[in-house]
């Protein structure tokens, strides 16, 4: 079994050292553009869900099955809406506004 593992290592060995390091890093780029395709897809598509994509990519990559559930996640995903983001940090701003005012009224009555 190991005499199997060693000979494909050595074969493996050999095809690496033929290789270019220009076609090498090529090689490693289009890999990675391959195992990242849901995460560069749900962030060019403006994707809600993005950061979760993004992190249940890393283990995808080690199923085909996943990854390709992640692919459909990514091309019919929600969208995430700007407007909507931006009406409530907005409300956020303002309810930090006003506890901060109520919290300096109440300081300044009970000195």
């Amino acid at each position: 079994m190991f005499t199997d593992f060693n000979q494909l290592a050595e074969n493996f060995l050999e095809v690496l050292n033929g290789i270019s390091p220009v076609k090498g890093f090529l090689f490693v780029v289009f890999f990675l553009v391959i195992c990242f395709l849901p995460s560069i897809i749900a962030y060019f598509l403006n994707r809600k869900h993005f950061a979760k994509i993004f992190a249940a990519n890393v283990p995808a990559t080690l199923s085909w099955l996943a990854w390709i559930a992640l692919l459909t996640w990514a091309i019919t995903g929600k969208v995430r809406n700007k407007k909507e983001e931006r009406v409530s940090a907005a409300k956020d701003r303002a309810g930090d506004v006003n506890v901060s005012e109520r919290e300096g009224i109440t300081s300044s009555n009970s000195h």
